[in-house]
């Protein structure tokens, strides 16, 4: 299936790994342009020349996106780049294991910035270059635990809080041809991730969780999230905005 992505330019945040990273790697095999923004330099530097070497024509930015400056240096080198943008991941977030009696302003706003506040800037500074082409997609890179209890509770609440927006903002943005969409990954297994840290540290226990969560009996990998973020991005989903799309091996226990 053509997804019509090739020469379309693409925006992913926190793309230096794990999930964020294969979705910019699926994006460049469907041939569109690429800019990708990470924290660090050494993760950014190797994962543009991964990609590059991949055939992706693309930019990479140093860039922390839970602030205006970073917000401004990722969507400034796109301007100068592509001059437009078709397509916006929001790939960043990062939670905290606190009991709720112990969670600080200051931890609430940390979690708060990663996981909601960081699309919310990008995506309202990236709307003026999206709106020049003839359509645009957004998608959110939200949570399994955004739609249920399970995980830490400021994370939960910070991506039931991005799950909420990208339902409100498909319906304002619709007029103007862009389709906004979220993906609730459930638990995914990437060199560096959490839950390979866990599997290394208790393989017994994490085999445990998986045959009483996940009935596919197995974690997933990020390049199962990475398709059905794509499939989003591409006009091939034009009929779908204001969802949210779970990629969880039946994890979710959720009726809706």
């Amino acid at each position: 299936m053509d997804l019509e992505l090739t020469g379309k330019t693409a925006l992913v945040t926190g793309a230096s790994r794990g999930i964020g990273n294969r979705i910019a790697l699926a994006l460049a095999r469907e041939g569109a342009n690429l800019c990708i923004c990470a924290r660090g330099t050494e993760g950014l530097d190797k994962a543009v020349a991964d990609l590059r070497a991949a055939g992706a024509e693309i930019v990479g930015v140093v860039a922390d996106v839970t602030t205006p400056q970073g917000v401004e240096d990722v969507i400034g080198a796109v301007r100068e780049r592509y001059g437009g943008l078709d397509v916006l991941v929001n790939n960043v977030g990062g939670s905290a294991w606190t009991p709720f009696a112990e969670i600080s302003d200051a931890e609430w706003d940390r979690v708060f910035s990663m996981s909601f506040f960081s699309a919310v800037r990008v995506t309202r500074a990236a709307l003026p270059l999206m709106d020049g082409q003839e359509e645009g997609s957004i998608v959110n890179i939200a949570s399994l635990f955004g739609r249920e209890i399970g995980g830490p509770v400021s994370y939960n609440a910070a991506k039931a809080a991005l799950i909420s927006m990208t339902s409100n903002l498909a319906q304002e943005l619709a007029a103007r041809s862009i389709r906004v969409n979220s993906v609730a990954p459930g638990s995914i297994l990437f060199p560096g991730g959490s839950w390979d840290r866990r599997m290394r540290e208790n393989p017994e226990k994490i085999q445990e969780f998986i045959a009483t969560n996940v009935p596919w009996g197995r974690l997933g990998t990020p390049e199962e999230v990475a398709d059905v973020v794509v499939f989003l991005a591409s006009t091939r989903a034009s009929w779908v905005t204001g969802s949210c799309i779970n990629v969880d091996g039946g994890q979710s226990r959720s009726n809706i």
